[in-house]
């Protein structure tokens, strides 16, 4: 393994969904396209960035790939899914969508200042979270942003 990683490494999250074309239909909603390569009957490959993507698997191609049972993710929760927007009005914009798409809401916003979240459950219980980040932030890590704006708002 390298470290840093190498600039071509890719990221692939495959998570299982009761019905394919559901699922689609419901993300396809939130902005997201598919890669018709790599998309069949089984499976949707969904980029969520540069070089990350979603693979949403029937649950039986998802039973192909795991060695232990499936858990049901309505009562148990194995991971979170988080990706980004460039704005905090996308934020919202994103999860009223989720909603109005069948979604169910995980709990209200939550707002750092540099940071601002909200999130839902997709039609499958898996939770996600859809946030902005201020790009300084980013750039010097939360800590650091947080402060200098101190520093900023202290008269001198």
């Amino acid at each position: 393994m390298t470290s840093p990683a190498h600039p071509g490494r890719m990221l692939f999250v495959n998570i299982p969904v009761a019905d394919l074309e559901l699922s689609k239909a419901f993300f396809a909603k939130l902005g997201f396209g598919f890669n018709p390569r790599f998309t069949d009957e089984t499976s949707a490959c969904m980029p969520v960035g540069e070089h990350a993507f979603v693979m949403l698997l029937s649950r039986e191609k998802f039973a192909e790939f795991a060695k232990l049972p499936m858990a049901d993710p309505t009562t148990h929760t194995l991971a979170l899914y988080c990706f980004s927007v460039a704005s905090r009005d996308e934020v919202d914009a994103v999860s009223a969508a989720a909603l109005a798409a069948g979604g169910s809401e995980a709990d209200g916003a939550e707002d750092y200042g540099f940071m601002y979240s909200r999130s839902f459950y997709d039609l499958d219980g898996h939770g996600w979270q859809v946030m902005w980040m201020d790009p300084a932030a980013v750039e010097q890590g939360p800590e650091a942003f947080a402060a200098s704006t101190r520093d900023a708002d202290t008269p001198a």
